[in-house]
């Protein structure tokens, strides 16, 4: 609904710009103008209104030119508005609701064009040969962790060398903060370990957090911009996020379960329903616990994190729940999660999501 409020401001104030060239041209009897138009500036008028209604019709059919075009419709109105404030200020108005929306949505197409840079980089890796997981392949590891591959049904199929995902859920950013709806998107390459993940959160009616998540050559970074124009995080290139990320990389190989078979983890048997994971890569090491169902299916994970970033980081338990499992493509894996800091202040359960979408070796980017 707002979507169309907003299209029909923009179509009627372009509307309105043919007064504008009316009077320079002394067509019908513009008495709202009563200042004299030159006909050069009329033109100006007349290509305003033009600017206006083509921008309106690129909205509605969701083009990305249309908020550059919305602002330079703007820039010139304002102008001529200017030229005649007495007659037309109100028209200031219209432009400021114009450019509140033109602005941010340019702002989220550069955003949305960065990521998609970036997870292109990760798409550009090479799948290897495939190769059919075995039951043979499995004897290195401990029984419990056996059963949760065996259980997850990579025996007999194909190595899974990348995965993309969408997900929808609900997270908050402190202990008593509020719940924020959200969708995202990630992609993951298990043989060279990586992963983008962009989301969009709904702050509040009309405000927005848009938001990358990224691994990459052993590196972490964080980006979260309200609006996709103000940071509220930029965080990146320091060891304890490069760890922080990475230890996000092994908790989510669940999701892609023949990872557990890549050269960059090793397992140890903890007792008959866990094992611990550690991730060797870049010269980094983290590790985490897996625990199981005595069925196979997945638990939980937990870790030693790094809470917060910079000097102000510190090491706090990291709980990763896994609430329900499903089968995608084959491939069963835990599909609802829940993830609480264990705090010394209490626990912050902050982030609560569903996977609405799994593919494996399909490395194209949704549309």
């Amino acid at each position: 609904m707002l979507r169309y409020l907003f299209a029909f401001i923009m179509l009627m104030h372009g509307l309105i710009h043919f007064m504008g060239f009316s009077k320079a041209f002394g067509y019908g009897n513009m008495t709202q103008l009563t200042k004299d138009i030159p006909k050069p500036v009329g033109i100006l008028w007349l290509l305003t209104a033009f600017l206006f209604i083509a921008a309106t019709i690129l909205f509605l059919v969701k083009k990305e030119s249309w908020p550059i075009i919305s602002i330079l419709a703007v820039i010139l109105s304002q102008i001529l508005i200017i030229i005649v404030w007495k007659d037309a200020k109100f028209g200031t108005i219209a432009n400021l609701i114009v450019l509140l929306v033109a602005v941010p949505a340019l702002a989220n197409i550069r955003f949305n064009k960065m990521v998609k840079k970036e997870v292109n980089s990760l798409l550009s890796q090479p799948l290897n040969d495939s190769k059919i997981i075995s039951i043979e392949m499995l004897d290195s590891l401990p029984p419990t962790v056996q059963k949760y591959l065996i259980r997850s049904g990579v025996v007999g199929k194909e190595n899974i060398q990348f995965a993309r995902l969408k997900q929808k859920g609900e997270m908050r950013i402190k202990q008593d903060g509020k719940w924020m709806d959200f969708t995202a998107s990630q992609y993951f390459d298990a043989n060279d370990p990586s992963f983008v993940w962009q989301t969009q959160v709904q702050m509040m009616p009309l405000v927005t957090l848009a938001g990358r998540d990224k691994f990459e050559n052993g590196n972490g970074h964080m980006l979260i911009k309200v609006l996709a124009l103000i940071n509220v995080a930029n965080s990146g290139g320091d060891a304890k996020i490069n760890e922080s990320t990475m230890i996000r990389f092994l908790a989510e190989i669940c999701l892609f379960p023949s990872a557990a078979l890549a050269p960059y983890i090793k397992w140890e048997g903890v007792d008959s329903l866990a094992a611990k994971a550690t991730m060797n890569y870049k010269g980094m090491t983290v590790s985490g616990i897996y625990r199981f169902h005595a069925n196979g299916d997945i638990y939980n994970f937990t870790a030693d994190r790094w809470y917060g970033s910079g000097k102000d980081a510190a090491l706090e338990k990291w709980f990763v729940k896994y609430i329900a499992t499903k089968e995608f493509n084959g491939i069963r894996i835990p599909y609802k999660t829940e993830i609480t800091w264990k705090l010394k202040s209490g626990d912050f359960n902050w982030l609560k999501l569903e996977i609405t979408d799994l593919e494996f070796n399909k490395p194209a980017l949704y549309h």
